[in-house]
């Protein structure tokens, strides 16, 4: 999701994913004749073969319907990986939600299991050619689920074992809805600080997470600093545009203007701060009434004031991101009461601001509201974790009683992980995922 950090793990990602398969495989990576088995499989192409921790690692392309409804429409070609362990393992699917996840799940690491990563379809090179790449209306979130479905039915004649679906942020969204569209095709879902934005219309949770989140003192302090950045705006823009000149960076695709670009970017730093960030930074906020220019620029530069530039944006970065949360996934409209009067722009705080002109869209909330009532209701061995400071966190799933559990954990930002949660709610969580992966006696 909306991260200080997304411009560089974007790129990251493409550079780790290919490092890892450098080299010649050894000849025992593939002593089980898992590559001929995956090479059988119509569509899937196996690039490279490598080695993780002792088992093999492939390195994989798998050719997907444009439009599921209609696959006479063409195709392309989706990136995903497979770290093969046995065949009677449980098999985790992990997606990131952009593009080629690298790291290992957590719940693989738990179980112990055979790992799927997936990349999500328009992201990175998992995107069609020519015209049809840049048609957006395919990216929804059915098509993607519709994706994962096709491969997990695929690699279910290699991968015998129970299934579990986990992603994180945007990557534990994508995991519940393809558990809503195709209920049948994974045993249980963990989704960790994945938001659920049921009604766009509706943004007071997060508003009253702003209002609470933290001490009084902090937040008094951050409103503060947010607001002087605003009221010292002709000073402090020069610096930002100065920043701009030495980075390379450009708004004219997007945000359009440097100012445009410099409130956008403070309109997002207390949501930034309290993602990547904790109450140890509190004290460390510096006054707003006495910080000389430099001390509250240099201060928000490394606590929260992210540039959205064209580089990171459109079709190569994070922009298919912003396209969904414009188009379905939907979006935080905060109040930001405390900033009245020094604000430029208004209905500047929303996805299509940062979307090149050709890649924005009406919104729908079907899709959200529907997920919502199936995860309440009908939802089935679904698990969601979530932290207590994460923003993202304000607006959760709610799982249903049909052996579903919802964990949040104390004083964690956008990070959370089961490791974070109480010692006893760590263990009875683990305790469940085991069961639903049928790993117990293990």
């Amino acid at each position: 999701m909306r991260s200080t950090r997304l411009a560089a793990l974007l790129g990251a990602v493409l550079t780790l994913v290919t490092a890892q398969f450098t080299g010649e495989a050894s000849a025992r990576a593939d002593s089980d004749g898992i590559r001929g088995q995956l090479e059988r499989i119509p569509g899937m192409t196996v690039v490279a073969v490598g080695e993780k921790q002792g088992h093999p690692h492939y390195a994989l392309t798998y050719a997907q319907p444009v439009d599921h409804r209609r696959p006479q429409r063409g195709s392309f070609t989706q990136r995903l990986t497979l770290w093969h362990k046995a065949t009677d393992r449980p098999t985790v699917l992990h997606t990131g939600g952009y593009t080629l996840a690298s790291g290992t799940a957590q719940v693989t690491q738990v179980l112990d299991a055979n790992e799927v990563s997936v990349e999500h379809r328009y992201f990175g090179p998992s995107r069609p050619a020519g015209a049809a790449g840049d048609d957006w209306s395919e990216l929804t979130v059915w098509q993607e689920a519709s994706d994962e479905h096709r491969v997990t039915q695929a690699l279910r004649v290699i991968e015998r074992g129970r299934w579990l679906g986990t992603g994180a942020s945007k990557g534990g969204m994508t995991a519940a809805y393809h558990e809503r569209y195709y209920p049948g095709d994974l045993d249980a879902v963990v989704a960790f600080v994945a938001p659920n934005d049921a009604d766009n219309a509706d943004d007071s949770a997060y508003d009253r997470f702003f209002a609470t989140v933290g001490t009084a003192e902090c937040r008094r302090a951050l409103d503060a600093v947010q607001r002087e950045m605003l009221v010292r705006r002709e000073r402090l823009l020069p610096m930002f545009e100065a920043d701009a000149r030495e980075n390379g960076d450009t708004f004219e695709e997007t945000l359009g203007t440097t100012d445009r670009a410099y409130e956008f970017a403070v309109l997002d730093q207390v949501w930034n701060f309290w993602q990547g960030g904790s109450a140890e930074d509190c004290p460390d906020i510096p006054d707003a009434r006495t910080a000389a220019d430099d001390e509250l620029y240099g201060w928000s530069k490394k606590h929260g004031l992210h540039v959205y530039k064209d580089e990171n944006l459109g079709t190569n970065g994070s922009g298919p991101y912003y396209r969904q949360a414009a188009t379905q996934l939907g979006w935080a409209d905060l109040a930001f009461g405390h900033l009245r009067g020094v604000r430029r722009h208004p209905g500047l705080y929303r996805p299509d601001s940062v979307l090149p002109a050709a890649m924005r869209g009406a919104y729908d909330n079907g899709p959200m509201a529907d997920v919502d009532r199936w995860v309440r209701t009908s939802g089935r061995r679904m698990m969601f974790v979530y932290g207590e400071n994460d923003p993202w966190s304000a607006e959760q799933f709610t799982p249903s009683r049909h052996d579903s559990y919802r964990y949040v954990a104390p004083g964690t930002n956008h990070t959370a992980q089961l490791t974070d949660l109480p010692a006893d709610q760590e263990a009875a969580a683990v305790a469940t995922i085991r069961r639903w992966a049928d790993v117990t006696h293990r």
